[in-house]
C-alpha cells in the first residue's frame, strides 16, 4: 500500500523542481507577477519581516545558530546571515537551494555565514538554537505534522518559530471554493491546522508559546508561532 506522506512528499518534490520553482521564484523575487501572486508575495514578506523582527528584538543574532527548514529560495535565511547569525538553510527542492545559493553569493559579505543544503523536513540533522519551519506545514496531514514538529523540536536547544495555515470555518469554505476552480499550478496539496492542536504538540516535545501573530490577506493566511524551551 502507498504511505500518503510518502506520496505527498513526491508530489512536492517534483512541483517545487518544475511549474512551482517558476512560480515561486516570481511570488518569492520581485518581478513582475498576477494580482493573486502579488498578494501572497506581500503576505510572505510580512511573514518573514514579522520572525525577523521577532529575532532582532533579542539582540543577539550573532551569536546564534539557525535551522531554517524549507528555506525555498533564501527569503529568511540570507537577512538572518546577513545580519550575523550562522544560518542552515534547507528545501526539499534542488531548483529552490540553487537559488538560494546564487542570491547569497551576490549579496551577502560573507556567504560563509550560510549553508544550502538540499533535504526534505525529515532528514535534517544537528543541534541549533532556533529552528524555524515557515509556510511549510501545509504539505503535512495532521497526522505527519505531528511528527515533523517532534522532528523539528529534536534539533532546536531554545527555540522553534513554525507558521500553518490555520483551520477555521472561513478559511475552510475559502479553500472549498477555492478547490472549485483548479489552476494547472495547483498540483501539491493543501492542509489547515487548527492552532490548538499545533500547540499541544509544541507542549508535549517541551515548549511553550512565547509569542504569536497572524498575517492575513486576501489570498494569504498564515499563524506565526514562537516557542521556547521549558526549563
Amino acid at each position: 500500500m502507498t504511505n500518503p506522506a510518502n506520496n505527498d512528499k513526491t508530489i512536492v518534490k517534483d512541483y517545487f523542481n518544475a511549474t512551482g520553482f517558476d512560480r515561486w521564484r516570481r511570488i518569492y523575487g520581485d518581478g513582475e507577477v498576477n494580482k493573486v501572486q502579488n498578494d501572497i508575495r506581500i503576505g510572505h514578506q510580512q511573514t518573514i519581516d514579522t520572525v525577523i523582527s521577532w529575532l532582532k528584538a533579542d539582540d543577539n543574532l550573532p551569536s546564534l545558530t539557525i535551522c531554517d527548514a524549507g528555506c525555498g529560495v533564501g527569503s529568511l535565511s540570507i537577512p538572518l546571515a546577513e545580519m550575523g547569525a550562522t544560518v542552515f538553510a534547507s528545501d526539499i527542492s534542488e531548483k529552490m537551494v540553487g537559488e538560494g545559493k546564487e542570491i547569497a553569493s551576490k549579496t551577502l559579505n560573507d556567504p560563509s555565514k550560510i549553508t544550502f543544503e538540499v533535504h526534505d523536513l525529515e532528514s535534517i540533522t544537528g543541534k541549533y538554537h532556533t529552528v524555524c519551519c515557515l509556510d511549510v506545514l501545509i504539505h503535512y496531514t495532521d497526522e505527519d505534522t505531528a511528527k515533523m514538529i517532534a522532528h523539528l523540536s529534536s534539533l532546536a536547544e531554545k527555540r522553534i518559530i513554525l507558521s500553518f495555515a490555520p483551520k477555521t470555518l472561513c478559511l475552510v469554505l475559502l479553500k472549498k471554493i477555492g478547490e472549485l476552480f483548479p489552476g494547472p499550478s495547483k498540483t501539491t496539496r493543501a492542509y489547515q491546522h487548527k492552532e490548538k492542536d499545533i500547540v499541544k504538540i509544541l507542549e508535549e516535545n517541551g515548549f511553550s508559546i512565547e509569542r504569536n501573530d497572524m498575517t492575513s490577506t486576501r489570498f494569504y493566511y498564515s499563524r506565526i508561532l514562537e516557542a521556547v524551551r521549558k526549563d
